[in-house]
């Protein structure tokens, strides 16, 4: 399990995030491997000897631009988000897609079992709560550190199931590794072994009550080699869409 090095500078709205993480703490940063490090600007990832960094920011850079100038189009008509559909995004991961549908006013629900990554997601939602701009936004994501092939079926015991589940599986690097931003490179690593895809689809297809978005790849392979209903297709992502099993109530 990576750590987290809390430094100096550390704010006390920080510190809260990193002590909520359940990761070991440490007061000098390591001397090898990947570390969260908790600072006066929030929670990042990195390695030893490197200045690059991964951090969830839903404020800046890429979130802002999807959310002044446009963007999530396509996911947005693959959840249907013109119904204002209940959404639970089983593969919380740094949550940009999540995001996006919330920008577009539906309530989700984000699972994350890895500390780490759970971690950093709580921190970037803390700061987007803190600024005007994301603040209702941020408000409308909802966060669990838990593995959702069984925290979904646990949920449902004292809640309505919702209408889409949504699922972005982590996908393998492609082969040509000099294309592989070092940020995912980090990430890969830090996450590891793919999930158990058939496990993943069917405790979604159990769970959704309209429909189960999967977002792939756009030349890339079907979700545990099982056929959508239909899918949405952009240049280079599309989503396709599973319908839940028989029985699940509509």
């Amino acid at each position: 399990m990576i750590p987290v090095y809390v430094s100096h500078d550390v704010s006390d709205a920080v510190l809260a995030v990193a002590a909520d993480s359940r990761l070991a703490k440490l007061n000098e940063p390591p001397a090898s491997g990947l570390y969260l490090q908790a600072g006066a600007n929030g929670i990042v990832l990195r390695r030893a000897g490197e200045k690059s960094v991964v951090q969830v920011d839903f404020t800046g850079g890429s979130a802002h631009y999807r959310r002044t100038k446009g963007g999530g189009e396509l996911i947005a008509k693959a959840v249907n988000h013109t119904a204002k559909p209940q959404v639970w995004d089983a593969t919380g991961g740094l949550g940009r897609d999540a995001f996006v549908l919330a920008s577009n006013g539906l309530q989700v629900d984000v699972f994350e079992q890895h500390p780490a990554v759970f971690c950093l997601l709580a921190d970037g939602l803390r700061r987007a709560r803190e600024v005007e701009e994301t603040a209702e936004i941020a408000a409308r994501i909802r966060l669990h550190q838990a593995d959702a092939v069984n925290a979904m079926a646990a949920l449902l015991a004292v809640e309505a199931a919702p209408e889409v589940v949504y699922l972005d599986p982590m996908y393998p690097e492609r082969q040509k590794s000099a294309a592989v931003k070092k940020e995912m490179a980090y990430f890969h690593e830090l996450v590891g072994a793919a999930q158990d895809e058939a496990a993943l689809l069917n405790a979604a297809r159990k769970v959704a009550r309209k429909r189960v978005v999967v977002k792939r790849p756009r030349l890339g392979l079907f979700l545990n080699g099982e056929k959508p209903a239909y899918q949405y297709e952009g240049k280079s992502t599309r989503f396709d869409v599973y319908l839940p099993f028989a029985g699940v109530a509509a």
